[in-house]
């Protein structure tokens, strides 16, 4: 017991750091949009639709790497992530062009991330502890992203400064790189076969005829909106509205800092209460979050607290959605379903990142996508409110027969 207790507890750790990295670094691609956009005439909107592919590539991506690893183990479909996630970076800071922006920011990091990110990893940690703790670590993992937000913003600002953003971006991929020796530490394998083992057509045919599934999925496309549209456009909307500079890092790491408890926190509860109705609750609470900031006169300290208050719901999604999709399907192919679910967060991700910029370059404001992003809170709120947390029948009888 002792033995199976520090296996799962290392994999759990393997995958906290794995995701410190990755979400930590992606979350600063913000931090880059008015550095590259000044030095090459850019609109707003070439940086912006390069974030936003990156994150339907991602998306994308997701269930074909979530299905290799819940069928091969994820040790290598992490290695080859964290590969062309540095590789991409490294491109990155070479781009001279929007179509090598689009081809090293856009898809080799955004297949990259589909290696090194929450499905993938949530799958590894779901699968190494039991049913009752499940819950619990996912939170614990996802708050590791969230430390990694917080820990890389101000490093990548410092960066940018000491550096310049090319060789920023460079110094970042050789960071990134650190994910390869990291894999050594999940040590994961498919689950054993227990009888008739369900093939990939009936796990996505059971997902398909469930409506649960699918209120996740579209649930979690207005999480991927807000979180992609705050990430990338909240520092060139606060210096729009004459804050420094500084204000929007701050912010962000803000949000990175208390995301922490808030995943952590979403993880603990999920164990104890409904997480569909946590979901509901969550997103009720980002539409009064999101419109008090946009609605209330802004200055440095109103845009601190729009981060603390964000950042207790940032990422607190993750661990509830992927639990639910766990509860609902179990453990064996969580991976894929989970990618799929996280497909249309990244659809909305794309909508967010994207239509940031389009909206800006031609009204000069972002009001028309605070909006929006409010709207979509109820709308998000709504659909989940209906998913129930029981198995699936045949989940059921297997309990039954064991």
């Amino acid at each position: 017991m002792t033995a199976t207790w520090r296996a799962s507890a290392w994999i759990l750790v393997g995958a906290a750091l794995i995701l410190a990295l990755s979400l930590g670094i992606r979350h600063g691609f913000g931090l880059f949009l008015a550095p590259m956009s000044a030095e090459f005439g850019w609109g707003r909107e070439v940086f912006a639709f390069a974030i936003a592919l990156q994150n339907l590539i991602w998306g994308l991506s997701q269930p074909f790497t979530g299905a290799l690893a819940d069928r091969f183990g994820a040790s290598r479909v992490v290695l080859v992530g964290g590969v062309l996630y540095a590789a991409g970076l490294v491109l990155m800071g070479l781009a001279d062009s929007p179509w090598s922006l689009s081809l090293s920011a856009g898809l080799l990091i955004g297949i990259g991330l589909s290696g090194t990110s929450f499905s993938v990893l949530l799958g590894v940690v779901g699968r190494a502890v039991p049913a009752e703790k499940r819950s619990m670590a996912m939170g614990i993992a996802s708050a590791a992203g969230s430390f990694g937000q917080f820990a890389m913003l101000p490093g990548t600002l410092g960066l940018l400064g000491w550096l310049g953003w090319s060789a920023a971006l460079l110094a970042l991929g050789a960071l990134v790189a650190l994910i390869v020796p990291l894999v050594g530490m999940l040590r994961d394998r498919p689950l054993p076969l227990l009888g008739h083992e369900q093939t990939l057509r009936e796990a996505l045919q059971e997902a398909a005829g469930h409506s649960g599934f699918w209120l996740l999925a579209l649930g979690f496309f207005v999480c991927g909106f807000q979180v992609v549209f705050i990430g990338v456009h909240l520092p060139a909307y606060l210096v729009d509205q004459h804050l420094p500079a500084q204000a929007g890092t701050t912010v962000l790491a803000l949000v990175g800092l208390f995301n922490i408890f808030g995943t952590y926190i979403a993880g603990w509860l999920g164990g104890r209460m409904s997480k569909p109705r946590l979901l509901t609750a969550l997103y009720l609470a980002r539409a009064l979050v999101i419109a008090g900031f946009f609605l209330a006169p802004l200055n440095v300290w109103s845009a601190y607290a729009f981060g603390i208050a964000m950042g207790l719901l940032w990422l607190s999604t993750v661990p509830l959605t992927n639990g639910t999709v766990a509860t609902l399907f179990g453990v064996r192919n969580l991976s894929m379903l989970g990618g799929i679910v996280f497909l249309f967060h990244q659809l909305g991700a794309f909508l967010g990142g994207w239509l940031g910029g389009y909206l800006y370059d031609r009204t000069g404001s972002y009001d028309l996508v605070w909006q929006i992003a409010i709207f979509l809170s109820v709308v998000a709120a709504a659909l989940n409110w209906p998913v129930r947390e029981q198995p699936v029948a045949r989940l059921q009888a297997e309990v039954s027969t064991a």
